[in-house]
């Protein structure tokens, strides 16, 4: 009998709360403050900080910083507003820096 595999997932990196599904990937080519990072569409047991406007590199944005649910970890920031309109499909979206996640299920 094969053995059952669950989703593709992603975990925090300092306790392994499940945060992501690969599924939920839309691009791999995104900056972090600490490097490469994902935008995902959706994420989970998270919770979401005060929101702020930040210039990055596409422009001012407002974000609000997302940690992991159950340690605190920073682990992104969750696109709130884009001020230009090359940039609204990041609206609601979130960025997972590549350090702070790992892998599971893989």
């Amino acid at each position: 009998m094969a053995e059952l595999i669950g989703p593709r997932l992603y975990s925090c990196c300092n306790c392994r709360n499940h945060v992501s599904l690969h599924d939920d990937i839309i691009s791999k080519a995104f900056q972090g403050r600490n490097g490469r990072a994902f935008l995902f569409s959706h994420a989970m047991n998270i919770a979401i900080g005060p929101k702020e406007d930040r210039h990055l590199i596409t422009g001012l944005h407002t974000v609000a910083d997302v940690y992991c649910g159950d340690c605190r970890e920073v682990l992104g920031w969750k696109y709130l507003r884009a001020y230009e309109a090359s940039q609204k499909y990041k609206e609601g979206k979130f960025i997972l820096e590549k350090s702070k996640i790992v892998k599971e299920n893989w």
